[in-house]
């Protein structure tokens, strides 16, 4: 028998892949760590501009979607981004000379847990789950 993972039902913001995306999913979670009574949206902030901004430097077309919710296991909130993309997230190796690539590497070390959830469908969840 296979585990069913139970995700509660949350308000998603749906964003065209731009520039834009990042600056308008950090209001988001601005005001869902408001709703969910959370002080400090630092991490959170810093976790949903990396994923929408790789999700639109990456994948380019269709749409962003971003939820925010509390994980009921434990006192977390989980920060999900999907896209149509097919293609994973990698994290690179510490590389000094690089211009870019740091984002995924700083996140995994700032979140409790972080990962990949490929759609049947379409495209990924990549998602974060952060100390509230």
């Amino acid at each position: 028998m296979s585990a069913v993972l139970l995700v509660p039902e949350a308000p998603a913001l749906v964003l065209e892949p731009s520039d834009r995306a990042p600056s308008l999913a950090r209001r988001y979670l601005t005001e869902r760590f408001r709703d969910l009574g959370h002080d400090d949206d630092f991490v959170g902030r810093l976790v949903v501009t990396e994923l929408v901004t790789n999700a639109y430097k990456h994948v380019g077309s269709g749409h962003i979607v971003v939820r925010i919710f509390p994980d009921g296991r434990a006192d977390l909130t989980v920060i999900e981004v999907w896209d149509e993309g097919a293609a994973m997230p990698v994290v690179r190796d510490e590389d000094h000379d690089a211009l870019n690539g740091r984002g995924l590497l700083l996140m995994a070390e700032l979140v409790h847990d972080w990962g990949v959830r490929p759609l049947n469908e379409e495209g990924k969840i990549v998602w974060a789950r952060c100390v509230r």
